[in-house]
């Protein structure tokens, strides 16, 4: 197992930073507590930081992700060796987890695809928790509040389908290369009344809709794209067409797509 580390240089083609502090890779499996009836899944594992620590919890079935072709390789060779799915995981069918229960999925996610495989992830996968590590930026604004700078169509988004917890923050000179930036480490548990398919969609639309036009009123947005009856929506929902998209919760956003859907899908 040791030899992944020896073996395999970083890509910065694939944004790769491997994880080199052991008890911050411990921490991380750690918060997602798995057990031996758990599935679980891992995007990017590398070298094989938390793939060994999970590994040594003996999931019921353990499934990697990998794009790399030769650390996919080297993990198919391990002893107990997990599952590995070679490709893009913006490419995994995510729909597939539902066929065993739900799943635990964790990885250390490349700063360049983190946000739009979240986004896929939270609306597509039958998932128990996910604890991801990202940047501290993003991290921030999954987790910020409606009324900042930072809020906005992915803090909307995923706070609707979960949970949100910042759990710790990491260190740039615990990854080999070490980035330019500070990590942190969020866990996302699914809520109990998920949007539906097109819910999601309508949803999607709006937040786009809005969050492009972030400065404008919500009214003038809507009013934009033809929306007759949008003072009545919005008052019906207890929004005055004067507020900013930012200022709306994300529960609010979720109940205005569903009244305007007709709107907002094809």
């Amino acid at each position: 197992m040791t030899g992944l580390y020896e073996q395999a240089a970083p890509k910065r083609s694939l944004g790769q930073n491997f994880l080199r502090d052991e008890n911050i890779a411990r921490n991380i499996v750690a918060a997602l507590e798995v057990g031996p009836d758990d599935c679980v899944l891992e995007i990017g594992p590398g070298r094989g930081a938390l793939t060994k620590h999970i590994a040594a919890l003996g999931p019921k079935r353990f499934m990697v992700l990998e794009k790399d072709d030769a650390l996919a390789e080297a993990l198919s060779r391990w002893d107990n060796a997990p599952e590995v799915w070679r490709g893009d995981a913006l490419k995994f069918p995510w729909e597939s987890l539902d066929t065993e229960g739900a799943w635990k999925i964790v990885g250390n996610l490349p700063y360049n695809i983190a946000s739009p495989l979240m986004w896929e992830i939270v609306s597509r996968a039958r998932f128990d928790r996910a604890v991801f590590m990202i940047q501290l930026e993003v991290a921030q604004r999954i987790k910020a509040e409606q009324g900042g700078k930072v809020y906005g169509a992915l803090s909307a988004w995923i706070q609707n389908f979960t949970s949100v917890e910042l759990l710790f923050k990491v260190p740039p000179h615990v990854f080999f290369p070490p980035p330019k930036v500070t990590s942190g480490v969020i866990r996302l548990k699914p809520k109990k009344n998920l949007p539906d398919a097109l819910g999601a969609k309508a949803l999607t639309a709006l937040l786009h809709c809005c969050f492009q036009n972030r400065r404008k009123q919500i009214g003038n947005i809507l009013k934009s794209k033809g929306i007759a009856n949008y003072v009545e929506a919005l008052e019906a929902l207890g929004i005055t067409p004067a507020q900013r998209p930012e200022t709306l919760e994300p529960e609010r956003f979720l109940a205005l797509a569903k009244l305007l859907s007709f709107h907002f899908l094809p």
